[in-house]
């Protein structure tokens, strides 16, 4: 990403045991990150997005550092450690986004949610996120565009 090496910050829901903890570390911290984490507070405003990690870290160079397919497996990775951890611990439908990526400039928050398509990670690579003001972002479907609703409506 540049001479010094970047930085994520990680933190988790209280729902995330130890074990899920180490193994998201492990895979943000074998990207090549100096990464850290720890556990988010219990109190949360109503307008809180329901997150079970999220990774704080210089958002432009890490999704343009690592291109699309790393960015769509890392994102899998994750999904897929706290989905082995769930099944053992419970029936109850998962309603969180498994993973939010924020940047830790600005703290405009991209939101990777289930299934998102290849063209969406593709697109997410490339895009200039300093033509957002404010967040969070989300992948339309329906258009093919990743968007913010806040921007869009001016708030």
């Amino acid at each position: 990403m540049s001479g010094r090496q970047a930085s994520a910050e990680l933190l988790f829901a209280d729902e995330i045991d130890g074990e899920v903890e180490k193994q998201v570390f492990d895979l943000f911290d074998g990207l090549g990150l100096a990464t850290t984490s720890r556990r988010r507070l219990v109190h949360r405003g109503p307008q809180d997005l329901e997150w079970l990690v999220l990774a704080a870290l210089p958002l432009q160079a890490f999704l343009s550092a690592l291109g699309s397919e790393a960015v769509k497996e890392l994102y899998a990775g994750v999904k897929r450690v706290i989905a082995q951890r769930k099944e053992r611990a419970s029936d109850e439908p998962d309603r969180c986004v498994p993973l939010v990526l924020q940047d830790e400039r600005n703290g405009l928050r991209v939101v990777l949610e289930a299934d998102l398509p290849a063209a969406a990670y593709t697109q997410l690579t490339t895009l200039d996120l300093g033509a957002f003001r404010q967040g969070p972002l989300h992948y339309d479907r329906h258009l093919g565009a990743w968007r913010s609703e806040l921007d869009e409506a001016g708030g």
